[in-house]
């Protein structure tokens, strides 16, 4: 998976240094234009858009510490760290340290691997959950301002539905998830018993995730952390943006933002060490080209220091935590991923980021 994985970026990367090639051939990059643009941009604009993203993983510890409430009560920022050293070895690493997190935070508290998978699960839900409402209500009430916007709320109005249906879903499988996997398992079994299993086992995993909210009340703080954080974000994209003086980007809206940020998320798929970090620029400056009609130096430094600010920022306080807690990146990343490959649970998601962003935290 790993080795596919990495081969897949490399050909993602030869594409994108094709047509970069290309497009210099026919329309040659100004390299003198693109280092003005990093000059001439507000860098105050870019320093708050790394305190949203700072912040943002205060909101994220306070999730982790608030699902968690139930089975360990633990200080509010207790959790920090986890979150901290977690996406810290995500730069570094890749995509498959992301399971770091749950590990760190097992061996925190002292609670399972089995039982912080679970978490991750349901977090993972609210960041998909709160990132597509968030998204589709902004695009339904400022979409006017995007290119085609008949295109876009129609897809913000069925994002929204797909959200409030994958909502009452999940309930469905908090109240009777035992049921649910049970008739899937007995369906499914007249076609593939495998499959019906595995069906089962994924419907079970979601259902011990969303054990740990045991009230609406917990339901409600997660929600409301999850947006938060989420809104953070967004205002990250939206402040570096703007920092740079295009006026295509520089009068960014806050629905052009939540595209931006969108279209991040799906570049950050292909997360590899360094290869990952020029596909994202080389997607995220097509987006902003194409969409947006920005100059190309001027999208693709904005490109990059939107990858600076939204994701490779964490590394100066990640590595520096890494080291006080004599946290092994690598070693930590291997052992947290043979800890969960005999768990269901790990399957139950995809953990991708990053929209976490994620050049997604």
């Amino acid at each position: 998976m790993k080795r596919n994985q990495f081969l897949f970026g490399l050909l993602v990367l030869g594409v994108l240094l094709a047509l970069g090639v290309y497009a210099q051939h026919q329309h040659p990059f100004n390299f003198t234009l693109f280092a003005q643009d990093f000059r001439r941009a507000d860098w105050r604009l870019v320093a708050f858009g790394v305190g949203c993203i700072y912040l943002g993983f205060v909101l994220r510890g306070l999730r982790w510490a608030l699902l968690i409430r139930a089975n360990k009560p633990v200080a509010p920022l207790a959790l920090l760290s986890t979150q901290v050293i977690g996406f810290t070895g995500v730069a570094l690493i890749g995509r498959v340290a992301d399971l770091t997190r749950p590990w760190l935070a097992a061996r925190r508290t002292g609670l399972s691997v089995s039982s912080q998978l679970a978490v991750y699960i349901v977090e993972r839900l609210f960041d998909l959950g709160a990132m597509a409402l968030l998204f589709s209500s902004v695009i339904l009430l400022g979409g006017s301002t995007l290119p085609h916007p008949e295109i876009f709320r129609k897809v913000g109005f069925w994002g929204l539905v797909a959200t409030v249906a994958g909502a009452i879903f999940l309930v469905f499988i908090r109240l009777s998830g035992g049921v649910v996997a049970s008739f899937f398992e007995q369906t499914l079994g007249m076609l593939s018993t495998n499959l019906a299993s595995a069906v089962a086992d994924k419907i079970r995993s979601f259902r011990t995730g969303l054990n740990t909210l045991r009230s609406f009340a917990d339901f409600l703080g997660v929600l409301a952390l999850s947006l938060g954080m989420w809104i953070l974000i967004a205002a990250a994209y939206i402040l570096t943006t703007r920092a740079f003086g295009d006026p295509h980007l520089h009068r960014l809206t806050f629905a052009q933002g939540m595209v931006l940020m969108a279209s991040s998320g799906v570049a950050s798929v292909v997360q590899l060490p360094v290869v990952g970090w020029f596909t994202q620029i080389g997607l995220v400056a097509g987006v902003l080209v194409r969409l947006f009609a920005a100059d190309p130096e001027a999208a693709t430094a904005c490109a990059a220091t939107l990858l600076g600010v939204t994701f490779l920022s964490i590394l100066p306080v990640g590595l520096v935590w890494a080291q006080i807690e004599h946290v092994s990146l690598r070693q930590i990343a291997e052992q947290s991923t043979h800890a969960a490959e005999a768990d269901p649970a790990v399957d139950a998601i995809d953990p991708v980021t990053t929209m976490e962003p994620d050049p997604l935290p």
